[in-house]
């Protein structure tokens, strides 16, 4: 009976020694955003994300403090390997690509282009074609989420500059 409280209690020292913590908010510097660009597959996770984080995505480029332009996006599907014997494919090698760049309103360069790459490996066999079928459009949300997790950590790191609003009186 000892034992197992000291077991129990050896594991929960061990679990608080980690670090595990649970994902929490990002802190983002800013408060509004100006997205601009093509709608790319992940737009709405993105925007749902930042609303979640606290950020408003402004139609006005004058009241944001960050501007983005979403670039592209894109998928890609290669043969990774062949049965030997056959032919046929063994397994197939997913990309996904976001691209994106930021800007300063103070500033009139945009920053370069950022690109993110999501690679997944999976095994096919044709005589499962439905289920890897549906295994490959699972593969390919979960890059786009990957994804918006790794936008959401860049964004993070972006600090733009305040500005001084002038009001006229």
């Amino acid at each position: 009976m000892k034992l197992s409280r000291v077991g129990i209690l050896f594991l929960m020292m061990m679990l608080a020694a980690c670090g595990f913590e649970l994902r929490g908010i990002a802190d983002l510097s800013f408060k509004n955003l100006y997205i601009q660009g093509p709608t790319l597959s992940i737009s709405k996770g993105l925007k749902k994300a930042l609303k979640i984080n606290g950020v408003n995505i402004v139609e006005d480029p004058a009241k944001a403090e960050l501007f983005m332009e979403t670039i592209s996006d894109s998928t890609e599907k290669r043969i990774l390997s062949l049965n030997g014997t056959v032919g046929t494919v063994r397994e197939f090698e997913l990309f996904y690509r976001v691209s994106f760049r930021l800007r300063d309103p103070a500033s009139e360069t945009w920053g370069k282009v950022q690109t993110i790459e999501e690679r997944r490996d999976f095994s096919y066999t044709d005589s499962e074609l439905l289920a890897k079928s549906y295994e490959e459009l699972f593969l390919y949300d979960d890059m786009r989420t990957e994804a918006l997790r790794e936008i959401m950590r860049r964004l993070v790191v972006q600090k733009p500059s305040k500005r001084v609003t002038e009001t006229t009186e």
